[in-house]
């Protein structure tokens, strides 16, 4: 079967499409610039640990300049919780794909757990489990025996629709290891590799493997408090691979990121961050042959963090980027 979004008609893109769907297809999750503000959905051992109440949302455009651009929106919300002697979370996220063709929800429940090693570094373990539902809104798809040679799709399709969404459960885990000044993580994501097939057959979510690692280092500014963070990222899932590389920097409220992922985009960042308060927007500026159609990817953060009693007991948190 071949199944093709509502772009406007073009030949080679329709002929790339037509042959796309021919084979073999594997989903990739969506992905975040600015993972640090989305920790939840980057490593689930981030759960709690701020200590105090969170809530995070995010919004990314990704190719705004192409017909069936993919817009990713989440929202998620975690704190300690002494009773359970760790962290909770829960995460919500939708991912629309085709100008709504392909839709994709799930929500996520998390717990994570802290060790203190010794006065000076801490891990945290994470476990994620979530439930999820793909589905596809038939009445945007035109098949190949819509197409009438020379007036276009004017025929009614005979494929079978299949109204049932893909819904199934997975499961993730994580840990972190951190210090006053530097920090590490790795998750692996869909570790049941569930069947997320939206029409007949198997496919299977390929796990996704995430490392980050950075440090912390705090800069002279003549009162005002300041500081570098180098910070580098690599995923893989399936055949595809990405790593980001780059530094914030942080003067005061302002917060200021340069990236570069891969060969395929530099990534700027400006961001506005307090005690209680943080919010970002970063721009990918794509760098190979799609530069003049994507119109590039926006993304906007904001982190509400709200404050609590203190501990008695003395709780260490992380001092990573919040971008």
């Amino acid at each position: 079967m071949k199944i093709l979004f509502s772009f406007k008609y073009n030949p080679v893109l329709f002929i790339l499409l037509a042959i796309s769907f021919t084979l073999e297809v594997k989903a990739q999750d969506p992905e975040f610039t600015q993972f640090y503000a989305n920790p939840l959905y980057l490593n689930p051992a981030f759960a709690g640990s701020a200590r105090c109440p969170r809530i995070v949302m995010n919004y990314r455009n990704q190719w705004p300049g192409i017909s069936g651009t993919f817009v990713t929106t989440s929202a998620s919300y975690d704190q300690q919780v002494d009773a359970l002697s760790g962290g909770i979370g829960i995460m919500a996220l939708t991912d629309k794909a085709g100008e709504g063709t392909l839709k994709t929800t799930n929500i996520s429940g998390i717990y994570s757990y802290q060790l203190a090693i010794n006065r000076k570094f801490s891990i945290r373990f994470g476990i994620q489990g979530m439930w999820a539902q793909k589905v596809v809104d038939w009445s945007k798809l035109t098949f190949g025996d819509m197409i009438d040679p020379r007036r276009g799709f004017i025929y009614t399709s005979n494929e079978v629709k299949r109204d049932v969404p893909a819904r199934y459960v997975d499961f993730s885990a994580g840990i972190l290891g951190f210090s006053e000044n530097y920090f590490f993580g790795f998750a692996v994501h869909h570790l049941t590799q569930p069947n997320e097939s939206v029409v007949s057959g198997e496919s299977p979510l390929p796990r996704k493997y995430t490392f980050h690692a950075g440090a912390n280092i705090p800069l002279d500014s003549r009162g005002e408090e300041a500081s570098l963070s180098p910070n580098i990222l690599f995923q893989r899932q399936d055949n595809f691979q990405q790593i980001n590389f780059g530094m914030y920097y942080r003067k005061g409220p302002i917060v200021g990121g340069l990236w570069y992922r891969n060969s395929d985009s530099f990534i700027a960042l400006i961001g506005l961050q307090t005690d209680n308060f943080k919010m970002g927007y970063s721009y990918d500026v794509t760098v190979s042959k799609l530069t003049n159609k994507t119109a590039g990817s926006h993304e906007v953060s904001m982190t509400i963090q709200f404050d609590c009693k203190p501990r008695r007991r003395k709780f260490r948190t992380i001092s990573c980027p919040s971008f």
